[in-house]
């Protein structure tokens, strides 16, 4: 069953559980819906993200449920989308979130193309903040990218549908992530294992793509059996950034997108790395941007 037929069914007004009626429906992924709701408990508008009804009774698309609650009740930084609440035992299966307002960064490139520093700097560092965080915290969110990244002040990682605990990360065999910002030891694990570490090399491809207006390496071919060609990062060095980008950002982006994690530079120092470059900014050039 696709997942376009997979579906509740819902429509506009309609009550999803108990106290949080239908709004829009956002999107989703190969386990879950995704709904702007209108939530009674909060009065105010939420994300509900369900199961959708065919994974109501797989096991590992539960057991993914409960990983991300437990991952949203643990993790607990300005930069991170909050989880609300969670029902786990209705008939739609379910988790409340908080509703972040502004354009993801996906939909700006889209639109745009390449950001400009006074954009793409503040994302850069408080992604940054985030991780080291997650660090501090043991956990690991493994899939750093444009599409989970909202612009705003401060910008605003989201969705922690595959974030673990870095030692469950470590015992990683197979891909999980996002094929295109996956670090190459997320893409095969072997002599090197996800860890935090993937998560600035996942930061290094946001900025890239940020800053370039495209992605670092060729797409790959997601069906292909070899995973040289189905994720060419772990052979291809990244594509050059476009003249006039600063050094010191230049730096950092080509250091998080290393090989070995051993090499890539802690959150901290992506943060450090990027403060002067940011404090170099004209005063007033720091204003927010709405999506047009």
């Amino acid at each position: 069953m696709s997942t376009r037929d997979d579906v509740w069914g819902l429509a506009e007004g309609d009550l999803l559980a108990p106290g949080l009626t239908a709004m829009r429906r956002l999107g989703g992924g190969s386990a879950y819906e995704a709904w702007l709701c209108f939530d009674e408990v909060t009065w105010s508008p939420v994300v509900v993200k369900v199961l959708r009804p065919s994974q109501v009774d797989d096991e590992s698309s539960r057991r993914g449920l409960r990983r991300e609650v437990l991952a949203l009740r643990t993790i607990n930084h300005p930069v991170v989308a909050r989880g609300l609440r969670d029902g786990q035992d209705g008939d739609r299966p379910l988790v409340v979130l908080e509703h972040v307002d502004g354009p993801r960064l996906s939909s700006l490139i889209r639109r745009y193309g390449r950001l400009q520093e006074a954009q793409y700097l503040p994302l850069a560092i408080d992604v940054a903040s985030a991780l080291h965080y997650f660090r501090q915290v043991g956990w690991t969110h493994l899939d750093i990218k444009p599409s989970n990244v909202i612009m705003g002040a401060p910008a605003r990682l989201i969705d922690l549908s595959v974030a673990r605990p870095e030692e469950d990360a470590r015992r990683l065999r197979h891909p999980i992530g996002t094929d295109a910002y996956m670090a190459p030891e997320q893409s095969d694990p072997g002599e090197h294992v996800p860890s935090y570490a993937s998560d600035i090399w996942g930061l290094g491809a946001t900025l890239f793509h940020a800053v370039a207006g495209h992605r670092p390496f060729t797409e790959g071919d997601p069906d292909h059996h070899d995973v040289r060609l189905r994720f060419p990062q772990l052979v291809e060095d990244p594509a050059p950034l476009p003249a006039g980008v600063p050094d010191e950002v230049a730096d950092v982006i080509m250091a998080s997108l290393r090989r070995d994690p051993s090499d890539r530079p802690l959150p901290h120092e992506v943060a450090e790395a990027l403060e002067p470059v940011l404090a170099r900014q004209p005063r007033g050039s720091l204003a927010g941007f709405k999506i047009r």
